[in-house]
């Protein structure tokens, strides 16, 4: 029995990883040019995690939140292919769906300014500030089948980024990989099942990959 659907969101359910690539690269050339690669590099972990590693001078932190308020409020909030008719699909079939992200809650407010609908779509909706232990920690997966009182074996996870199929994976709980930002050969032994976007999954489509022996 298949009871909730829980989604990663940027690169995941969003195309917005081109985006956040962009804000960290110029990011990364103007404070840490030391680090190479540092916009991948920090794919999938929370501001927190970023600030601890790479930024920790306070001045330096406030100058990139002040940025980064402005370029989220500023971002274009697509879903992948297919996404949207999936959700529709699932929640027709009464399997819970929730977002479980690194992302803030401010971020959260800047996608609803520009997609009023998006709670409609989500029985939760679960941020950085409700788990402390973040991606690649297992504890915000186990976190989303908790909310909805179901077992591991009877959820499933969506991912893209390194941190994020690493957590569903350690968490038990049937992961599959969205090949969005990284070849699927690159996540292939990272998840459970690897598809390019949504285009042609459905609710019966999804119980045939997780009841695959």
């Amino acid at each position: 029995m298949l009871k909730a659907a829980l989604f990663d969101l940027d690169g995941t359910l969003f195309d917005t990883e081109g985006q956040y690539t962009i804000f960290w690269g110029r990011t990364a050339r103007t404070y840490r040019p030391d680090v190479p690669g540092l916009e991948y590099k920090i794919k999938g972990t929370t501001l927190t995690q970023i600030f601890s590693t790479y930024f920790p001078d306070p001045s330096v932190q406030a100058d990139i939140v002040r940025g980064l308020d402005e370029w989220e409020q500023n971002m274009r909030y697509e879903f992948i292919p297919g996404a949207l008719q999936f959700l529709h699909d699932l929640h027709r079939h009464g399997v819970r769906c929730a977002v479980v992200t690194s992302s803030n809650q401010k971020k959260m407010d800047s996608v609803r300014r520009q997609m009023p609908e998006f709670d409609t779509l989500f029985d939760r909706v679960l941020t950085s500030e409700d788990f402390t232990a973040s991606k690649p920690a297992p504890d915000c997966y186990l976190l989303g089948a908790r909310v909805f009182d179901a077992d591991v074996s009877e959820c499933v996870v969506f991912e893209d980024a390194f941190t994020g199929l690493a957590a569903g994976m350690a968490s038990g709980i049937f992961t599959i990989g969205l090949a969005t930002g990284n070849p699927a050969e690159a996540i292939r032994d990272k998840c459970n099942y690897v598809m390019p976007d949504f285009e042609g999954m459905s609710y019966s489509k999804l119980l045939t990959i997780i009841s695959r022996p």
